[in-house]
């Protein structure tokens, strides 16, 4: 057993506009220092996502660590060719015979996002896979969730590891945070979110569909997700069958009028920013 650390502080890094901003507040010296940053990548993020990661990298003094534990779309993609298990994404569901609208349990958060970030905090502090960690070790994980999105705060489960939120502690919302690169002299960073994650609003859509290359994918895995058969198994020993769908309007997703006005009621504010750990 080698030696370990019995202190680390973390930056869990999504590369929105929270988590970049908070990235470049500690590196301004307004949010006390981090050891590193960890950015998980589920490998379906926006090109412009990870052209941003770059940027913001070459602007930061401490590590930027990116994991990966498997690529979600290849994943998505597969299973929907019968390959590999079920779909982990929480794509929407409507049954041909009832037309009740559903939606798919979500795993992707917690199989692509939590569990790499965990397995290198764990790397870093010096454990091997199974190893125990030792009493009075302290992890912090700053996590960048804004002040408008603080239901979204969570304890961590595990007890070595203390979430922190110094945008909630600040009062700062995601318009500060936006405001704040401007005064500064950054871009505004792009969305942190999957191409293909059900949770777009319709503008987000819109913003997706401006790149053919990205647009095409989509609607390609939009159609492939439909290809499986989906069946769900009752008391009864009936089957009904549920088409899948990307959109929320259950429709095809080149099928769906984007320039429809966004659901009041948020859809934008289901996920916001993955900051590292998805809507978590």
């Amino acid at each position: 057993m080698g030696s370990k650390l019995k202190h680390l502080r973390v930056l869990s890094l999504g590369a929105g506009v929270q988590s970049s901003t908070l990235a470049l507040m500690i590196e301004y010296g307004e949010i006390p220092m981090v050891d590193c940053a960890i950015f998980s990548d589920v490998g379906a993020e926006p090109q412009k996502v990870y052209d941003w990661l770059e940027y913001l990298k070459s602007k930061l003094s401490y590590p930027v660590h990116t994991v990966q534990w498997r690529n979600l779309k290849q994943d998505i993609i597969d299973a929907s060719q019968g390959k590999y298990g079920g779909f982990t994404a929480p794509f929407y569901t409507m049954n041909i015979e009832t037309e009740k609208k559903g939606l798919l349990r979500r795993q992707c958060t917690n199989d692509y996002k939590i569990k790499p970030v965990i397995q290198k905090i764990r790397s870093l502090l010096g454990y091997e896979k199974g190893e125990r960690v030792i009493k009075d070790t302290k992890v912090e994980l700053v996590m960048g969730i804004s002040y408008d999105e603080m239901q979204r705060m969570k304890t961590n489960q595990l007890k070595y590891i203390e979430n922190q939120y110094p945008l909630v502690e600040r009062a700062i919302r995601r318009s500060d945070c936006i405001e704040w690169m401007e005064i500064n002299n950054f871009p505004t960073p792009p969305r942190s979110a999957c191409t293909f994650c059900p949770y777009h609003s319709n503008q987000e859509w819109r913003m997706i569909k401006e790149n053919k290359e990205e647009w095409d994918e989509v609607v390609k895995i939009d159609k492939m997700i439909r290809d499986q058969e989906k069946f769900k198994k009752n008391k009864k020993e009936d089957y009904h069958l549920d088409k899948i769908y990307l959109h929320r309007d259950c429709k095809p997703i080149d099928e769906v009028d984007l320039r429809e006005k966004d659901d009041q009621t948020g859809q934008y504010s289901l996920l916001d920013e993955c900051e590292g750990m998805c809507g978590v």
